[in-house]
């Protein structure tokens, strides 16, 4: 049985009623009209009411007794320490592909927590394989109306599936799909791409499989990602994956598009789409803005280039301005988005006084060719950039960190890294703050 601890408070919102009442960091919320919250779930579901009692425990360890008046749904303005109060649900399963066992040893303990929770597929978009829910979880997914949750089907068909996530349980996706259905509730489907394993025929009737589900009102499968299996040297040696190559790239590209027409025309919409990185390695240009629809898959990397460039080009025409004091800046970014990334490189520099120089690199950490920002480490800024002229600093996007850390994915710090290469480090979260980095005075 799990223990649900106290939800730990890390912040208060300025002038929210949390601050009114008197909350601070350290302080935890122990239980809300008689109930425990399991998670943030639950913590939002109860505080929608507009008379809450609260037992709460303040950092020195005494309890307090608080009641508070407020509108229906008014938020307290309380940020937590995690989502999660009762503990992460792992993952039950052994896929060969797993991130998590590709990396190396002796790193923070948290880079090898194997997440499959529901929870926080619902809260932020990341991926279960629904193989380790109990009877009590599935209940309260359907009670609760948690949807839509984010799923890794990687092949409907049982014995495919089963080989893929070595789980017995992996086999009911498709009963588990119509169980969603029946309860119109809705999934987004990954499938995970894996040369010689789950493509070709196997790939077509999987995502046939999806699509077929893909109708009505609330279609059960709201859309479909085809991904490339991503693979590094720290893989166990005796596993059956091959990586994708260019040849295999254009072979998925034309398949995939293929059926986005058929469906575009049966089902009005396109159903499935490719990731950005399919396109990078074939070396074919990225499909058009329009071909998105709603880019329901963003946060996986399905359109992401093309809307950073759309979203670009219109910060670039409000915050731009055609001069600057005379800088220079390094950006760096994975190799996999120099050729995608020429046209803001080309911008930028069009401003009189500024030098910015794209560095797009390889991880000789993980010893990938090909690499997405997201994976580069500080042992690669330091491997390609150590001893060199940065100019008055780096623009690092801050997806390359740990969110909320300045930690990259080898647990080396960006001070450490800034202290080694001698400059300074500007982390920047979207376009708008690449920007506004760019034109900032310089110190």
């Amino acid at each position: 049985m799990t223990t649900i601890h106290p939800a730990r408070i890390i912040r208060v919102i300025p002038d929210s009623i949390a601050a009114e009442v008197g909350f601070e960091p350290g302080d935890a919320i122990v239980s809300i009209n008689g109930s425990n919250p399991r998670d943030l779930i639950d913590y939002q579901f109860l505080c929608a009411d507009e008379v809450l009692e609260l037992e709460v425990l303040d950092a020195a360890g005494k309890n307090h007794h608080l009641e508070i008046e407020k509108d229906f749904d008014e938020d307290l303005g309380l940020e937590f320490e995690t989502a999660l109060f009762d503990g992460l649900i792992q993952c039950n399963n052994h896929c060969p592909f797993c991130f998590i066992d590709q990396q190396p040893p002796g790193k923070r303990s948290s880079l090898y927590l194997k997440d499959d929770d529901y929870r926080l597929s619902f809260l932020y978009g990341s991926y279960l394989t629904l193989t380790n829910l109990s009877q009590k979880e599935w209940q309260r997914i359907e009670q609760m109306r948690l949807s839509p949750l984010y799923v890794s089907v990687h092949a409907t068909e049982p014995s495919l599936r089963i080989r893929l996530l070595k789980n017995p349980r992996a086999g009911q996706i498709l009963t588990q799909i119509k169980w969603f259905q029946q309860r119109r509730l809705q999934i987004h489907a990954q499938v995970v791409v894996c040369p010689g394993i789950n493509d070709g025929i196997h790939l077509e009737r999987t995502i046939r499989d999806l699509a077929s589900f893909h109708t009505g009102e609330v279609p059960t499968v709201a859309s479909i990602a085809i991904v490339p299996v991503g693979l590094t040297r720290f893989r166990p040696t005796q596993d059956e994956l091959i990586p994708v190559d260019k040849f295999t790239a254009i072979e998925v590209i034309a398949q995939v598009r293929s059926l986005q027409q058929e469906f575009r025309q049966k089902l009005g919409s396109t159903c499935v789409w490719l990731a950005d990185e399919w396109f990078l390695i074939a070396g074919e240009e990225l499909p058009g803005e329009s071909e998105y629809e709603d880019y329901p898959q963003i946060d996986n990397g399905v359109g992401s280039i093309r809307l950073f460039l759309k979203d670009f080009a219109t910060a670039a025409e409000k915050l731009l301005p055609p001069k600057v004091q005379t800088r220079r800046l390094t950006w760096v970014v994975g190799n996999a988005v120099e050729k995608a990334f020429q046209p803001i490189l080309q911008r930028l520099n069009s401003v009189e006084g500024l030098d910015i120089r794209l560095r797009a690199l390889k991880s000789d950490y993980w010893g990938q060719n090909i690499t997405v920002t997201g994976l580069l480490t500080g042992h690669d800024l330091l491997f390609n950039l150590q001893g060199q002229d940065l100019g008055n600093g780096i623009l690092l996007p801050n997806v390359m960190l740990k969110h909320g850390e300045s930690l990259f994915l080898d647990d080396i710090s960006v001070e450490e890294v800034a202290c080694r290469l001698g400059t300074k480090i500007f982390p920047i979260a979207g376009v708008e703050e690449l920007i506004k980095t760019c034109i900032a005075p310089i110190d």
